[in-house]
């Protein structure tokens, strides 16, 4: 089964245009309250359990990413293959912690609005937030996740499990990719990724930025279905 996993503040809609497109495939749509990387894998494995599934295609976006990488250290003998999209690998830096407290703090002191108001922006190319098609149902997904779920999914991101060493250890067929213009999770952070995995495919999917799935669906689902054709190692 082809498994999609959200990233923050994301629910299964964020793949919409991808469940769509790929019969018989499943987006997880929250992760509940889980406040650590591990619980996210944990409720996407059961999610597939749930369905039957044994054998899995793992697509994690951005945090879901992270996730995917816990979901293949969890259970590696049912991951077929794996899609790190818009993500990082890298451990937590000497002041993220503080920079993701700030982000806090603006949906404590200043309401969840504002929160969504200043973060979800960059996450998209400056072009497809003119888009009434993209960029206003994102807001309202974003926005109807809320303060507790945001805090909690920061919290798993800021004591996230080292995976630097996990990379060499993935040999089934990974789709590496990201959007030219995302800052957040640039295109040369995902060259030494996919330099770092053996069986790996790297795709940057022009005139993208971070929302990569939703500004550029057309262009995602032709590389997932490369990927999913990529021989097995």
């Amino acid at each position: 089964m082809l498994l999609f996993l959200p990233g923050l503040i994301c629910d299964a809609s964020m793949y919409a245009p991808q469940t769509a497109a790929f019969a018989g495939s499943h987006a997880v749509d929250s992760y509940g309250m889980a406040d650590s990387l591990e619980e996210m894998a944990r409720i996407a494995l059961a999610d597939a359990d749930r369905l039957g599934a044994d054998k899995l295609e793992v697509f994690g976006h951005s945090m879901g990413g992270r996730v995917a990488l816990e979901v293949y250290r969890q259970a590696p003998e049912r991951v077929s293959r794996l899609a790190l999209v818009s993500t990082g690998v890298h451990p937590v830096g000497e002041d993220e912690p503080a920079k993701r407290e700030a982000l806090k703090a603006i949906g404590h002191e200043q309401g969840f609005k504002a929160l969504v108001d200043s973060w979800l922006p960059p996450m998209v190319a400056e072009e497809n937030r003119k888009d009434p098609a993209i960029y206003p149902p994102m807001w309202d997904m974003c926005f109807s996740m809320g303060q507790e779920v945001f805090d909690a999914q920061i919290n798993a991101l800021v004591t996230r499990p080292d995976v630097e060493g996990l990379l060499g250890e993935i040999t089934c067929p990974t789709l590496v990719m990201t959007g030219e213009l995302d800052t957040w999770a640039p295109p040369a952070q995902h060259e030494e990724i996919a330099s770092r995995i053996a069986n790996s495919q790297l795709v940057i999917v022009p005139g993208a930025g971070h929302m990569i799935q939703l500004e550029a669906p057309d262009a995602v689902n032709e590389a997932i279905s490369r990927w999913l054709d990529m021989p097995a190692s």
